[in-house]
């Protein structure tokens, strides 16, 4: 029985390796460490141990709580907020397992894989312009200069000039857009003067956009600049109004003109009546406040 035993245990030793559990790391693991460490003791004798000491730990990794790597994959059609065709992603693994290789959207960046999608966005950026596709970043800068519009305020020296290297400039400044010089066409070389202007860009040689271009004066960020502006505007509101309000008057004074004669002409006949009311009233107070005639004491 012994023998039999010790036969198996060789043939198990005698097979090829395997790779170890071991090898693969833990999931959901707590490594800690002794604070205090344990004194050497004699051979064959066990350790001693403190009953409080002893017994106090460090931790040293939680994998529990480290930050879960990522799953690189590459695209193999356009996704959504992703990417597009060829691009290389990271992504958590439940969604590159659950969705993204499942549905054959990606695969694995193997070098072959590697390899052939460089090939093939190679030919396409070389190949003749009508087979050129567009890439998911270059679409969606083509919305965002569409509904674009670049404001540069002018600079308080002599020599400024709106050129390609302005323009450029406060592209990527204020809209956030990366622009190159071969990139950019102006129908002007160079312009001083404030105004409306425009410019056309173009993404990936491809499409073409013409974004409108404002050129404004200077203005001073200071506060006492900005009281002064303000004090200006409502100067130049007063002077509109004040007109306005002549005007208004005037009308009004003009449309009372004939109120008034129309008014005096309905007015006279009411007051001559009335003076002859008041004309007559008197002599009937006379007539009933007389004194009774002698004909009557006669009687």
């Amino acid at each position: 029985m012994w023998s039999s035993g010790r036969r198996v245990l060789q043939d198990l030793l005698s097979q090829p390796a395997v790779r170890s559990f071991s090898l693969t790391p833990p999931q959901n693991t707590v490594v800690v460490e002794r604070w205090w460490q344990v004194p050497l003791s004699k051979v064959g004798r066990p350790p001693r141990l403190h009953p409080r000491r002893h017994r106090i730990y460090k931790l040293v990794e939680d994998t529990k709580l480290a930050p879960k790597e990522k799953m690189e994959l590459i695209l193999t059609q356009t996704v959504p907020k992703l990417g597009g065709r060829g691009d290389t992603v990271f992504v958590k693994k439940s969604v590159g397992r659950n969705k993204l290789l499942s549905q054959g959207l990606a695969v694995y960046p193997s070098p072959d894989n590697k390899q052939m999608f460089a090939e093939e966005l190679r030919i396409l950026r070389e190949g003749k312009l009508e087979e050129r596709i567009q890439t998911r970043t270059g679409l969606m800068t083509v919305e965002i200069l569409k509904r674009s519009k670049l404001k540069i305020h002018q600079m308080p020296v002599e020599e400024f000039q709106l050129n390609k290297e302005v323009v450029c400039r406060h592209f990527q400044k204020k809209l956030g857009v990366v622009v190159p010089p071969h990139a950019l066409s102006l129908p002007f070389e160079s312009v001083r003067d404030a105004g409306d202007y425009w410019c056309d860009i173009t993404v990936n040689g491809m499409d073409t956009v013409r974004v409108p271009i404002s050129l404004l004066p200077y203005e001073d960020p200071s506060a006492s600049y900005q009281r002064q502006l303000k004090a200006e505007r409502q100067q130049t509101e007063a002077d509109i109004s004040e007109p306005a309000a002549a005007a208004v008057e005037v009308g009004a004074a003009v449309n009372a003109v004939p109120d008034a004669e129309a008014g005096k002409d309905s007015v006279s006949p009411v007051s001559g009546a009335a003076g002859e009311e008041t004309a007559a009233r008197p002599e009937t107070i006379r007539d009933t406040t007389a004194p009774p005639s002698d004909s009557s004491k006669k009687d």
